[in-house]
């Protein structure tokens, strides 16, 4: 069935009169009938009754009509959005979120396709102020509770874990006794790369009765785990999907005994200018 036989049909049922119809539709009459006869035979119902002087809609032909309209509207629909350029949804990203991120986008892209996503790696706080900017819709984050013009919305949580060297008496166990550990060094990156996530480190680690001494801070989370594969006398605490698929045979990750974990936000600015798809990309992190 063709969308033109359908359109000559609408056209014609407006008009009851052939010949006006092929004036709108800027065709010659007799192709406005053969168009209409071949509909008649494809849809085996008649859709109007003729005289020399008067054309009127049979009873089939305006149940057809109503549904020929929603056809057509529908095909224009497609069109108006095949011709729009995707709008692009610039997101601010946290490190060690390659599988979160992934499903979170799979799932805005269903709820949302005619956005165009793009990636934006920034340390956190160059990520907040291009949020606040404008140069971000979305950013994501952990630890964070509140920023100034910003909303912050919870939208996962996600286990800490301890990394220990291989020759660290804890390295064979299940998981790290917070208790024991606190005796030694606890080495972290600087408090100035991430201040939400360290601050929440170093709070659930005290809710947990655990106060350990800081070491020297690590670098990159590359760079501390080679740190922490070499000092069997000191450990680390990291969210779980940072050393998620870690491997290497110098250190070990371990659940923290008792579970601590993180709570991962997703922020947008505080003028409802995302709202398309900020709920939507907190239910996919949840």
């Amino acid at each position: 069935m063709e969308l033109r036989a359908l359109r000559y049909f609408v056209t014609v049922a407006e008009e009851l009169h052939f010949g006006r119809a092929a004036e709108r539709l800027n065709i010659v009459q007799p192709a406005v009938s053969q168009q209409i006869a071949r509909l008649e035979r494809e849809l085996g119902v008649r859709l109007l009754d003729r005289s020399p002087r008067t054309v009127r809609l049979t009873e089939a032909g305006q149940r057809v009509l109503d549904a020929a309209r929603e056809a057509l509207t529908a095909a224009e629909r497609v069109r108006t959005v095949a011709r729009q350029p995707r709008e692009e949804v610039r997101i601010g990203t946290a490190r060690g979120l390659t599988a979160r991120l992934g499903r979170a986008i799979d799932t805005l892209r269903v709820h949302h396709p005619e956005f165009e996503l793009v990636l934006v790696d920034l340390p956190v706080a160059e990520r907040l102020q291009a949020l606040r900017r404008g140069d971000l819709d979305l950013a994501l984050a952990r630890g964070m509770s509140c920023a100034e013009g910003l909303r912050v919305l919870p939208a996962w949580s996600e286990p800490l874990h301890v990394v220990v060297a291989a020759r660290h008496p804890v390295a064979e166990r299940e998981s790290a006794s917070l208790a024991e550990l606190s005796a030694s060094a606890l080495r972290l990156p600087p408090r100035e790369a991430d201040p939400p996530l360290h601050d929440a480190v170093v709070t659930a680690l005290r809710n947990a009765g655990a106060d350990p001494p800081l070491g020297r801070p690590t670098g990159t989370v590359e760079d501390a785990l080679v740190e922490i594969g070499s000092d069997p006398a000191s450990w680390a605490v990291l969210p779980a999907e940072q050393v998620t698929g870690t491997s290497s045979e110098r250190i070990r990750v371990l659940p923290t005994d008792p579970p601590l974990s993180v709570t991962g936000v997703v922020l947008t600015r505080d003028d409802g200018t995302a709202d398309f798809c900020v709920e939507t990309m907190v239910a996919a992190f949840r």
